[in-house]
Order: structure tokens, then sequence, then C-alpha cells
């Protein structure tokens, strides 16, 4: 149906004035990431909404927005009229209306943007508070009629500050709103000293119900966001540090369960809960400009296109203030896919299709051409389509339906759509969403008991090969609490109507073609031809070819594989007294596989002896791929050490769970472009399924050396197995 304009405005409190058709079809138009750029340098930890005025808002931590700026802004506040072009509006607070209970140097981040019973919520972190000495997070929730405010927060946090071990508190950070297929609403937050919990609340959203409910190991995961699916509750979180400049890891992983309270297992059945930490990769950085990839909300355009929002670093201009400082992290926007259940997305450069945003806001006081002569029962007010008979009555659409449909409008009251002639209501006399299909019948899907018929509430109609699927939300966050699935009828109609009865309004009504599914995965890294004159399967002495930094003697070829006690040492820093066995890669594409047998028990206290591959230039210069222990997790870590501006920085990204048998593989390839190395780190359990992680680069020159590590610690003595060091050619 009608589409918005591609321009912004540059009022803070204007609303569409007029409603003009585009310059260019949904379907042809394009973006380019960051799409926070020009509004914002950086805009961290973006939470994103559609507000009920038919815009777009994003909501982002506290740092500057620009290069230069001197204070940081208490979480400001972006707008846009189609997802892809931004402009900075205001912020939440001022210094006058932060939170009273937050302490005077305290950090405000993180936030979730929410719409609940006719208001918005806005939940965020407080990094300190006047509640308890020491670092004392908490969440806080504040409350406002549109996006923009006027913000107004609660006196006291909606999760107040929980002791931790040794004096400490928990990471009470990073929270994200959910509201169940019953009603009730959740709130989910913590932070890796701690790990994950999620509460449940009120109905209004502002106070805790219960106890909380641990949902994630700590020392793994943070910026939870839970969208459901497919009768699953699937849990994004984001893994590894997000701010180490061009050493930056961060990635985005997912668990998923039937309960909002989990627990939540990857794809492989792993627990989020387990020392052996699970989760299934979802984003992760693969070689381009954008790393440090993580802290997700997710929006569906007017297509049912699922987007990610997230924050990244450009490796080649990291810092908002050089050489160090605030790292500086745009918001980047990317389709979220489904493959076989699970979601996925790829950070991307370049020009990219565009989200399909559309909606007739009746912002002319009309009705307008697009709708067929109305009966007397309907007409516009404030910007709404209002109904005001006690019938039931149709407003027809001049446009026919495509055969694949997606269809979104806001309602209040009784109010939906008639697609095809098949009709979708909520029906406030039969506390339902309820469909009708011509020759199938009728069927209802109670809403809550809580359900506010006079406040607005989201529903959606999707048409896909015979089979609708109808959705009732607040603000189409992935949240649905009714759902039905129905399968049509051959030889529907085209025909698209608003249908009403009673006092009912409606706005931001859309009809679009149905985005359809991606089927086709991201290739893994093809394996080669097995090179046996660069490969060693340890069968008797070391073979040729390999070389010793810092050579280590208790490291012994017998019974078929290299035996190699952990070191008491270490490569990070300037320390440099690790051993490293290499040898020289082959030329061009290749993968190096070993399979590692490194027990480092469960649960206990451990840090951090590890094992694994190594691709390495110098001491100062390297990405070492290893089984590592991380107080009480075993994680896969596939970490970096590089030289920038001066300094030594090291960071990391996570791969999914390790077992005491462990594959390993570095996939090496050169950008035709570039001459960079990218070396890509993946895992199996069994030797036979992989599963690849991101990407990290080294510059144009000569290749790194390729070769295996055991290092981090000897206390408890355990011993490294590599059962062979194998090379492919690409």
């Amino acid at each position: 149906m009608a589409r918005f304009p591609h321009r912004l405005l540059a009022s803070v409190v204007a609303l569409v004035a007029a409603f003009l058709p585009p310059t260019e079809s949904e379907s042809e138009r394009r973006y380019t990431n960051p799409v926070s750029a020009p509004a914002a340098d950086t805009f961290a930890d973006p939470a994103v909404i559609r507000g009920k005025d038919g815009f777009w808002y994003a909501f982002g931590t506290g740092d500057p927005l620009r290069r230069g700026d001197r204070a940081h802004r208490l979480l400001p506040i972006m707008r846009s009229v189609d997802l892809t072009r931004w402009e900075h509006v205001t912020d939440v607070f001022t210094q006058a209306s932060r939170p009273r209970w937050a302490a005077t140097e305290a950090g405000l981040w993180a936030p979730d943007i929410r719409y609940v019973d006719g208001r918005y919520l806005l939940y965020f972190t407080v990094t300190d508070t006047v509640m308890n000495e020491g670092g004392d997070a908490a969440v806080g929730v504040a409350t406002a009629p549109s996006p923009i405010g006027p913000w107004t927060a609660l006196d006291a946090p909606v999760v107040p500050p929980v002791p931790g071990d040794h004096g400490r508190f928990w990471s009470i950070l990073d929270p994200a709103m959910l509201t169940d297929a019953t009603g009730r609403r959740w709130l989910y937050y913590g932070s890796y000293y701690g790990g994950l919990f999620v509460v449940p609340l009120s109905d209004d959203g502002t106070r805790m119900t219960g106890a909380a409910t641990r949902i994630a190991i700590g020392d793994r995961y943070e910026g939870a966001y839970v969208v459901r699916k497919n009768g699953w509750y699937y849990l994004l979180a984001s893994s590894a540090n997000c701010c180490v400049g061009p050493a930056t890891g961060y990635s985005i992983f997912a668990g998923r369960s039937r309960s909002p309270a989990g627990p939540f297992v990857d794809r492989d059945g792993l627990s989020l809960l387990s020392s052996r930490v699970g989760g299934t990769p979802v984003l992760r950085q693969n070689g381009n400009r954008w790393i440090g990839v993580g802290h997700n909300s997710v929006v569906t355009d007017s297509s049912g296109q699922d987007w990610l929002a997230y924050h990244g670093i450009d490796r080649s201009d990291p810092y908002l203030n050089e050489p160090h400082g605030v790292n500086m992290r745009p918001m980047l926007l990317d389709r979220l896919d489904w493959m076989d259940e699970w979601p996925t997305a790829h950070a991307s450069t370049g020009r990219q299709r565009a989200p399909v945003v559309s909606g007739d806001s009746f912002a002319r006081e009309t009705i307008g051409p697009r709708w067929r002569s109305p009966a007397p029962s309907w007409h516009v007010k404030s910007g709404v389509l209002r109904h005001s008979s006690p019938g039931t009555s149709r407003l027809r659409s001049t446009e026919s339906l495509p055969a694949n449909a997606f269809v979104e409008l806001d309602v209040i009251g009784s109010a939906g759509v008639s697609v095809g002639g098949v009709t979708v209501m909520i029906d406030r006399d039969a506390a339902a969403l309820v469909t009708d299909v011509p020759r199938v019948g009728v069927q209802r899907t109670p809403l809550p008991a809580n359900f506010r018929y006079d406040t607005w509430h989201s529903l959606t109609v999707a048409v896909r090969s015979g089979v609708l699927t109808a959705a009732v939300t607040d603000a189409r966050l992935g949240d649905p609490f009714a759902e039905q699935t129905r399968t049509l009828p051959e030889h529907l109609g085209d025909e698209f109507a608003i249908i009403a009865r009673g006092e009912a309004s409606v706005d931001n009504v859309s009809a679009e073609r149905a985005a359809q599914p991606v089927r086709r995965a991201e290739p893994a890294p093809r394996l080669g031809r097995l090179d046996r004159t660069a490969s060693d399967e340890f069968d008797g002495e070391l073979g040729t070819g390999w070389s010793w930094v810092r050579g280590d003697p208790s490291a012994t070829v017998r019974a078929g594989a290299l035996r190699w006690p952990t070191q008491a040492a270490d490569l990070v820093g300037t320390t440099n007294n690790a051993g490293v066995l290499l040898r020289d890669p082959p030329r061009g594409d290749y993968v190096v596989e070993t399979r590692l047998d490194l027990d480092l028990g469960e649960s206990s206290v451990r840090n951090f002896q590890q094992a694994g591959l190594i691709a390495y230039a110098n001491d100062d210069d390297f990405a070492r791929l290893s089984h590592v222990a991380i107080w009480n997790t075993r994680q896969l870590e596939f970490g970096r050490e590089l030289a920038h501006s001066g300094r030594l920085l090291y960071g990391q990204q996570t791969l999914t769970a390790p077992a005491p048998t462990t594959w390993l593989r570095l996939a090496h390839t050169v950008d035709p472009a570039s001459g960079e190395h990218h070396f890509r780190g993946g895992s199996s359990r069994d030797g036979e399924h992989w599963t690849w992680g991101g990407t990290w680069t080294f510059p144009a020159g000569p290749a790194p050396r390729v070769g295996l590590i055991a290092h981090g610690g000897d206390m408890p003595a355990v011993t490294a197995n590599f059962a062979y060091f194998r090379v492919y050619r690409g």
C-alpha cells in the first residue's frame, strides 16, 4: 500500500504531514552500513522499535555521538522513516531528569525499548547506584507517552543490585523485555560476572514479581535479546570482548527453549548453562571492514523480513578519539534469516537491498484515493482511521494483493483485515484472535486475560504458498502472544480490506509482497586435497619442517600423538615466554586441522590453561584457536594479539562448545583486492560436523606461519595430545 517518502523530518515533534509516493520502489531501494551515519559516529547497543506514529526509533548507549564531543549522551534517540536513514532527535535524560538513585558518575547503558498498554517503556543499565558502596549495577525503567518523551524514570530500579562473590555485585546489565505467549512479561539481563538471568514482571512491566532464574553460565554472554518463532523462544546473546579497538571479537550466538525461562540449548542440544557452554553462531566478523559485531535487537519490516540491528567497529578506524579511547561503534543493519529453524546474519559492506517500509498513516486527515468510497461509519480524525458504527463494515482497497503477501496494521478495539476473503480480526467480543477461512471455518485463539482493547496492538498477517499466519503483538518486536496458522483453500481472491466492528481505530496499514525465505546457507571453507608433505601424523619422531620459538623439551611424540604438557607461560602481553611449534604454510588457500585431546575438567575454576592451533607472524602479532579454561567454563577461544598506535591489544572471538576431544581448523585465504591474509576458525565435536566461527585478518605481505601451542598454566598438571597436524590445499 502507500509508502513513506524517503526523507527525514528535522523537527523533533513533527509528524508526517503528507503521504507521498516514493521515488523508487521498495524492491529497488538500497542502503550501505553503517546506517547510523550521518546522524552519529558511534551508537552502541541499539534497540529499535516502530512507534505508533509510523516512525522508526533507535535508542543507544550514551557515548559521544560525534568525534570531538565532550559530553556523553544520556541514552540518545534517533528517528527514521525507512530504517536506513537516521537523525538524532533528542536524548532520553538530561542531567536534571536522570534517575535520582543513580550515582553521579554512573553510566547509562544498553537501553531496550517496548510499548505496553498505551505507553512506552525504556529499560536501561545504571552502572553504579547510591544504594551501596562500590560498583552496584542495576536496571532501571522509564515511561513516556511517545518514543521521544518526555521520559520519567521510576524512583527505584526494576532490578536492584545483587551481591555476588567476594563483596562484589553481579553484573546487572543489558536488559531486554519479552511478552510471552500467555501475555506474561519477562525481563532478561546480565553479563559475564554472574551470567544471564530472567525475571517475571508485573503486567505493566515495571516491577519484578518473582525470583530470578539463571539462563546462561557466567563468563560467556551478555546483551540478551529474546524473540519467539515457531513455538520456540530464541535467546540471542553476545560473547567475548566488546571494546578492544582493532582486536575486538564480539559476536552473537543463539540458544532456544520452549519456555521463556529456559533452559536454552543450541543447535547441537548443548546447554548455555553448562561448563562446556553451548551456543550456535548467528553473526560473526567475516574478514571485511566490520569487527566486534554484536549487542543486537530484532525488527521486522513491512514484507515480513526480520532485520538485525547491532553495532560494529570499523577495524581501520576503531576509535572515536585516536589513537585510543572510546571505541567507535556505529549502528549496522542486516537481514536476519532462519536456516533450518536457526537465525543467521552476515555483516555487510557495500550497497544492500533495503528493508521494505510502508504504511498508510492517514496523515492528510482524509481516507484517500487508495480506498474505495467508504461507508459513513469510516472517517479520519487526528491522523487515525476510525470506525464508529455498532455493526461490522469493510473499507476496501483499490489495490490487489499479491499471491504471497504480508499485511500489518495497528488496531484499537475490534478490527482487522480481509485478505483474499479470509477475515482476521482482534475480536473484543470473543476475547480472541479470530480467523474465518471460506469453505473451511472459524478458528479462535484466546487473547491474554490482561489484554487491553482500548490501547494499540499490532496485527500481522502473512500469506505464503497457501498458508496464512496471523499474529498479535504489542509492537512487532518478535514476541507474539496470540498466533494462528491456517491452510487456505485454492482460488481465493486478491481483495484487501480493513474490517471493524463498533468503536475501533486503525493506523499504519500496509500490504506488501511477502519476503521470501533464504534457503542457501553461507558456504563453509572448502577442504582441498591433503598435502602430506606439509602434514604430520605424529607416528614417529617429530616430522621435518617444524621449528620452535622457545623450544619445550617436555613436548614429545609417542604412541601416535604429540604430547605437550601445558606450560606455565603465555604469549599475551610483553612476557612472551611460551613455546610455539611452527611450520611454513603452503602458498595460497589452505586449511590446517588437528584433533586435540585435552581434559580441563569441568566447573572448577581454572585460568587459563589452553592448547590449540596458531597463526603466528611474531610474538606480538598472532591469532590462536584454543580449547581454554576460563574460570568455571571451558570454551573455544579464537584470540588475536596485535600492535596499534604503540600499544599491544588482545581480543578474542568464541566458538561453539569444546569437548575433551575436539577437532580444530584454521582456514586461510588471501583477499584478492587487498592481499590481506584471512584466518577463519572452525571446530567439531565428532570430526564430521563442523561449525565455523569468525575471521581474523593479517596485513598483506609474508604469510604468518602456522602451528601448535600449549600454555596458560601448569596447575593442575594437564597434557595436550595432538593426534595429527594436517594441511589441505585450497
